[in-house]
């Protein structure tokens, strides 16, 4: 007894001791990753520094004193800031609707090539790998490229926007759509199969009812991202606020004010549809546990 108890106190040492070494080598080389990502950083800054045109230490207290005139020109002129506010409203709802439209059909896209890519649900099993690498290639393309070649071939405007937004919507919840379409229960979709439905009823009636709730959250939270492409792309003549912005900014002293009123309605903007997103999300999950 008292040596099948020393066998078993010496098999859990040597657990113990083997457990310790795995935790001490797996801490190497978290420590040792962590490092090399660190040099990776501070090289990767070094080049980017000594390549731009002017050194970012050298340029950083600019943006202080650029900060600074906008605030200064705006608190002078508050007394302007809600007609400017009033002026530049049709630009953001121009570029909400940008990004409503864009995420819409982003969505629509996104549910097709989700099903299409989905293991167990897809019509051509076979072709699940050329759906899924064209995902990776939609998502992979930023919007402001795509943007930039639509401007070109159609000239600016809203139209490339929505185009370069929806592209890319469609390729990022293609993969979160297809993740979540993975999961559902298969017992609706045999049913619906022993009825001879066909694949499409099949999708809408046995698997879309399932994963509504996430791909309206998924939605919901690509339309709040959507927001800021469509601004940004406004940079680069693709209309909505980020013109007005980019053309505020450009001109310098004298329509820091515009910016600054602009800056605000693009705040105030993000931060409502942002609430009410999240709240809308914890809805649709409160209503998806019950």
């Amino acid at each position: 007894m008292d040596t099948a108890t020393g066998r078993t106190a010496g098999n859990i040492e040597r657990i113990q001791a083997h457990y310790m070494a795995e935790v001490g080598r797996k801490r190497l080389y978290g420590g040792l990753t962590l490092v090399l990502f660190a040099l990776l950083m501070i090289a990767g800054f070094m080049v980017v520094d000594e390549r731009s045109a002017g050194g970012f230490w050298d340029g950083l207290h600019r943006l202080d004193d650029y900060l600074g005139e906008v605030v200064a020109e705006a608190w002078q002129r508050r007394a302007e800031l809600p007609a400017l506010i009033a002026r530049f409203f049709p630009a953001l709802l121009e570029t909400i609707n940008i990004a409503a439209v864009a995420t819409l059909l982003g969505v629509l896209g996104g549910l097709v090539l989700s099903f299409l890519s989905a293991r167990g649900l897809a019509r051509w099993p076979r072709l699940i790998p050329v759906f899924r690498r064209l995902a990776d290639i939609l998502r992979a393309v930023p919007e402001i490229v795509i943007a930039l070649v639509l401007i070109y071939v159609m000239g600016g405007g809203p139209a490339p926007a929505v185009i370069a937004i929806a592209v890319h919507t469609m390729g990022a919840l293609a993969k979160l759509f297809s993740e979540v379409a993975e999961n559902a229960d298969l017992k609706p979709v045999e049913g619906l199969s022993s009825t001879g439905a066909t694949w499409t009823q099949k999708m809408m009636l046995g698997v879309l009812p399932q994963v509504a709730p996430n791909h309206i959250s998924y939605g919901l939270l690509r339309f709040e991202i959507n927001i800021r492409a469509s601004a940004i792309l406004g940079f680069v003549g693709a209309g909505g606020i980020g013109y007005e912005l980019r053309n505020a900014m450009s001109w310098g002293p004298g329509r820091f004010a515009e910016a600054a009123a602009i800056f605000i309605l693009l705040f105030a903007t993000i931060v409502f549809f942002d609430q009410l997103s999240s709240r809308l999300r914890n809805r649709f999950a409160e209503g998806k546990g019950r």
